[in-house]
């Protein structure tokens, strides 16, 4: 298992299209609604992988290596809490995008496919997120959020990592694959559009270079 957490990426490609530059200015544009947004994703990270602990209690090891990992989206929700504290910018509500909602709706209803979409999506999002602080870790303006992203990029690549390797243990690489590639496409449709204002701009908001 270790050995195939080390180098994700280089095993399968998770996204289909990647953000566009126009996301990018505008969470340049309005850095702390992504920093409070990204708290709140770090968050529900957590919950997820609780989540799938508690619907499948019997599934031997998946415990074993989900409660680490809640832990460790509970550890990045806390350092980006601090950030938000010394900048003294409250942890408010913000009106989430349809990203989720729309990667949620489409995991199938029957088990054992549940299981795997729900593994896939997770993964996605976490491989999506990767991408995005990626971005902001290299061309944010601000040299301490670049700090803070560039230090959460390796601990997100082993998640989404890790959801992969949950997939195909269970479910094979064939299989995994294929449902893959379908809700990638899923969640590039869910990224494609445009904001109505730099408001609105969220770390899982619209924004996908066409045709990519």
């Amino acid at each position: 298992m270790t050995a195939l957490l080390e180098n994700p990426t280089a095993r399968v490609k998770w996204l289909a299209a990647p953000s566009s530059t126009r996301w990018l200015e505008q969470a340049n544009a309005r850095p702390e609604l992504v920093l409070i947004d990204h708290a709140h994703c770090e968050r529900k990270a957590a919950g997820v992988a609780l989540q799938l602990m508690f619907r499948y209690p019997s599934d031997e090891g998946l415990g074993a290596l989900l409660s680490p990992l809640a832990r460790e989206e509970l550890e990045h929700f806390e350092l980006v809490l601090q950030l938000l504290q010394r900048r003294g910018q409250a942890l408010r509500p913000l009106q989430a995008p349809g990203y989720g909602a729309t990667l949620t709706a489409a995991v199938r209803k029957g088990e054992s496919a549940r299981m795997l979409d729900s593994f896939l999506v997770a993964g996605l999002i976490e491989a999506r997120s990767h991408e995005r602080m990626a971005l902001l870790a290299a061309h944010s303006p601000d040299a301490e959020l670049r700090a803070l992203y560039g230090e959460l990029l390796a601990s997100e690549a082993r998640h989404f990592g890790l959801y992969w390797c949950l997939c195909e243990e269970r479910f094979g690489r064939e299989a995994t694959a294929a449902r893959l590639q379908e809700l990638a496409a899923v969640e590039v449709e869910a990224l494609t559009g445009v904001l109505d204002s730099e408001d609105q701009v969220r770390m899982h908001s619209v924004g996908v270079e066409p045709g990519a």
